[in-house]
């Protein structure tokens, strides 16, 4: 990157943050300390308001500043905005309520002459999920699950939140929400087993915050972490085919770990708390080139049963 582009760029990764140390632009535009340190220096002389502060990390707090104009995207960018938005259709995202004023608003960045591009490439593009008999139409599982957004909201408050599910009230300690074969789902640490699980946040009834006076501590969070690091559940030799068929899909958990240069052979190692059926279900979609090394009794006792099934010989029709 030139030093004309790195600055402008570095002038606007500056502007979205109210403090910033030289280590982290080390890092993010991969220069030396002393390179950072005359970057700094000029875009003060461009007039950007900072102030150093006092610390071995040579840290810099950023004043409010109209330096900087206000963002504009070009009509490839918008287009690429655009794009996105539509592939997140049938996605159940969250925050996507009114998808009508977003869709307008993206209309509303480029020029008049240029909007028909953005209603052709509509009719153009069709992702995977889209209802192929009528394209603008939403289905009822667009919708994301009605305790999603509650959950994110609070999360980005405090990862401590009071779940209930099945008829039990739980606190948990949220990990990750993520969304796969097409739900979302919460990883998170159970109080009351102190074991790592994954629920369907459509399961949840309600969620709450935590009470300040029932919060855990910094400390019990760190023990409780510690105590619930998921033991192995599989472990496994991947081949090509089963490799492909890895990267199509995988549930949370899993991880990857090439044995050769050309991906050609790898081991695998499932961790994170999965039913059995699932697992059962996804070990036989990688098909003969997965070659189990360890697993646990419940799920060879699980999979055993499911080949039992499989291979039952068939009745002739009288």
């Amino acid at each position: 990157m030139k030093k004309t582009e790195r600055i402008n760029v570095m002038m606007r990764y500056i502007n979205n943050r109210a403090f910033f140390t030289l280590s982290e632009l080390m890092v993010e535009f991969d220069i030396s300390r002393s390179t950072a340190l005359r970057d700094v220096q000029e875009i003060e002389a461009l007039g950007m308001p900072l102030e150093a502060s006092v610390g071995r990390d040579g840290g810099f707090v950023v004043h409010q500043n109209t330096l900087l104009p206000a963002v504009r995207f070009t009509t490839t960018e918008v287009k690429a905005l655009f794009t996105a938005f539509m592939a997140s259709q049938n996605l159940q995202l969250p925050y996507l309520t009114s998808r009508q004023s977003l869709t307008e608003k993206l209309l509303g960045l480029i020029p008049q002459t240029e909007q028909d591009s953005l209603l052709d490439l509509n009719a153009l593009l069709v992702f995977e999920g889209t209802n192929a008999q009528a394209t603008g139409l939403l289905e009822l599982f667009d919708l994301p699950a009605p305790m999603l957004e509650q959950l994110i909201a609070l999360a980005l408050n405090s990862r401590q939140i009071m779940v209930t599910h099945a008829g039990k009230t739980e606190q948990w300690y949220l990990l990750k929400l993520y969304r796969s074969a097409e739900q979302w789902l919460m990883a998170g640490i159970n109080g009351t087993t102190a074991q790592q699980q994954i629920l369907p946040v459509a399961d949840l009834t309600s969620v709450a915050a935590v009470a300040e006076s029932a919060q855990w501590s910094p400390a019990q969070v760190r023990r409780l972490k510690q105590r619930a690091q998921p033991a192995v559940r599989l472990a496994a030799t991947l081949g090509p085919a089963a490799i492909a068929q890895f990267r199509q899909y995988h549930p949370v958990g899993t991880q990857l770990a090439y044995l050769d240069s050309f991906q050609h052979q790898a081991t695998l190692t499932v961790t994170q708390y999965q039913s059995a059926e699932t697992l059962v279900n996804w070990l036989l979609f990688l098909g003969p080139a997965c070659s189990l090394t360890a697993a646990e009794p419940q799920l060879m006792q699980a999979l055993r049963e499911r080949i039992g099934a499989l291979t039952k010989p068939i009745k002739p029709e009288s």
